[in-house]
């Protein structure tokens, strides 16, 4: 079983897009939104800021319910300073997502900042 189908948190800042990824395939609504920090802000690329960690559930259950599919793609190696991590991930369409991630006391990995596709 892989860590994201097991719940588990992420232990690399490298870890959180396949993660998300993984759940997102697998419809584990629960596991999703479980990957960000309570009060994370995601830039879903439709107009407006989505904040907090439950909101971020209502969109990915929305997404769900469309049955559009994240995609994989070329991730890029994480920009790491101290408990802050800077992802990014050349999707197969050419756009470009990108993240910040915190690492916490406990030495996991959760997403502060999710922007899926900046232009």
């Amino acid at each position: 079983m892989s860590d994201a189908a097991a719940g588990e948190p992420a232990r690399d800042p490298q870890d959180l897009e396949r993660m998300l990824i993984e759940r997102q395939w697998a419809a584990d609504i629960e596991g999703m939104p479980a990957l960000f920090e309570p009060d994370a802000v995601v830039d879903s690329g439709a107009g407006e800021l989505i904040r907090g960690r439950e909101a971020i559930r209502a969109l990915f259950e929305k997404s769900l319910a469309t049955g559009r599919k994240f995609q994989r793609g070329e991730q890029r190696p994480a920009l790491v300073n101290g408990d802050l991590a800077l992802t990014s991930t050349k999707l197969p369409d050419g756009s470009v997502t990108s993240g910040v991630a915190r690492r916490r006391s406990d030495g996991t990995w959760r997403r502060a900042i999710d922007r899926y596709s900046p232009t």
